[in-house]
């Protein structure tokens, strides 16, 4: 009997000959299947955040000063933004399926160098090399959105996407966890184990032979093209925008609300603050209701909602210090209308040119990432000199810059949506 990889192909080349020659509708992609790229984006992009909670015990481990330990997260972030210009645009001339497995498997390496790290150097190529590689998400993403029929592309996307913040927000938790009971290199392995299962997983049920690339540029080519895509295209770059903002507004939060919640009147240990990211898991039902508002073409009335949803968050998070309910009210609404901009950017942007899906995805995270830096950088700041409240006017101004950026464009742009939805805005 085929494998499962066979039958994924199967299907894959019947929809590609039925969207060629219009002869029917586009099989579904199956649930299953779309649910392991979730599990894999969120797994690979946990790697990111697993050392924030570690910090202090890392620097202890391998006497490192302060100075140096911070370089952890920076390092690892600045590899990540690397990865998303220099290896996700690959996905468009490469066979995805391969890149994907031998990307994971030089995590795998990655993630090994980590836990044997012995010295400060040592831990900090790891770190580096780790955020370079975890940009195999992007990858993931782009593919599942090739293998998506247009009609439901939004679906797809949404639930694949729900994996990626779900594993952001979960990955402090979790390594918190692990770090207490076997110590931070035992985080390491564990994901290190975690990866190489789904590199097996992914190698026996993701298409063995996909279509042939949609480009045959070289790569210089490839990353030049990149820079033209967003040079062409409006509706790319006021997408990249709303990343930039709503991802400055989530770091904001996320970046500064232990220090308030280990402070008066709480005094909360790091697990407890690190459960908080449980709550923001509940925002990762938005992704799946946001993609299913794309397919239909509302698009344009998503981003708005969510973006007023978002500057609304803050009022409630403005109160954190005096009710926890109050936190959790700011940080569901916050993760909520994060996702469904983000789940609304990916399928939008796909659609432009779905034959350039991972350099337009991986650019567009590139925005992403500086929206994070920018939000971390300047909340932890704002908080050393005027407190959480000056940190939640900043996180509303952000919010508020995206949702009068959609108010001054929500007519200038065509909605590459309604090309393929059933329904579309006026």
């Amino acid at each position: 009997m085929p494998g499962n990889g066979e039958a994924v192909t199967r299907r894959n080349r019947t929809r590609s000959t039925e969207a060629r020659s219009g002869e029917g509708p586009a099989s579904v992609l199956p649930r299953g299947v779309v649910i392991l790229f979730a599990v894999a984006c969120g797994a690979a992009v946990a790697n990111v955040y697993f050392s924030q909670p570690l910090l202090v015990t890392m620097g202890h481990d391998l006497a490192m000063s302060p100075a140096l330990v911070g370089s952890v997260v920076t390092l690892t972030h600045v590899g990540y933004g690397l990865g998303l210009f220099f290896l996700v645009p690959l996905g468009d001339v490469a066979d995805r399926r391969r890149l994907i497995v031998a990307q994971l498997l030089l995590l795998v390496g990655a993630l090994a160098v980590v836990a044997a790290a012995h010295t400060a150097a040592m831990l900090l190529a790891g770190m580096a090399a780790t955020g370079l590689l975890a940009v195999v998400t992007q990858t993931l993403v782009a593919f599942a959105a090739s293998l998506a029929p247009p009609a439901g592309r939004g679906r797809v996307v949404g639930l694949v996407t729900s994996g990626v913040v779900t594993g952001i927000l979960l990955a402090r938790t979790a390594s918190g966890l692990i770090a207490d009971l076997g110590g931070w290199r035992s985080v390491y392995l564990a994901s290190a184990s975690l990866t190489a299962l789904l590199a097996l997983i992914l190698y026996r049920v993701l298409p063995r032979h996909s279509d042939a690339p949609p480009t045959t540029l070289r790569y210089r080519q490839l990353l030049r093209s990149t820079i033209t895509l967003f040079a062409r295209e409006q509706l790319l770059r006021l997408r990249a925008l709303f990343g930039l903002l709503i991802f400055a507004a989530f770091s904001t939060l996320w970046s500064s609300v232990a220090l308030p919640l280990s402070e008066a009147p709480y005094f909360l240990p790091h697990s407890a603050i690190g459960a908080l990211g449980l709550v923001g898991v509940a925002g990762a039902l938005a992704a799946t209701a946001a993609g299913r508002l794309n397919d239909r073409g509302l698009s344009r009335r998503t981003t708005g909602i969510a973006l007023a949803l978002l500057a609304a968050s803050w009022l409630p998070l403005a109160f954190t210090r005096s009710s926890l309910w109050a936190l959790v009210v700011g940080v569901i609404l916050l993760d909520l209308a994060v996702q469904a901009v983000h789940v609304t950017n990916q399928t939008l942007i796909y659609t432009l040119h779905p034959d350039a899906g991972s350099r337009l995805i991986g650019g567009n995270m590139v925005f992403y990432s500086i929206g994070s830096a920018t939000g971390a950088i300047a909340a932890t700041a704002l908080y050393t000199v005027a407190g959480w409240g000056a940190v939640c006017v900043l996180g509303a101004a952000f919010s508020c810059l995206g949702l009068a950026l959609w108010a001054f464009t929500r007519h200038g742009t065509a909605d590459p949506a309604a090309r393929v939805a059933p329904r579309s805005e006026a």
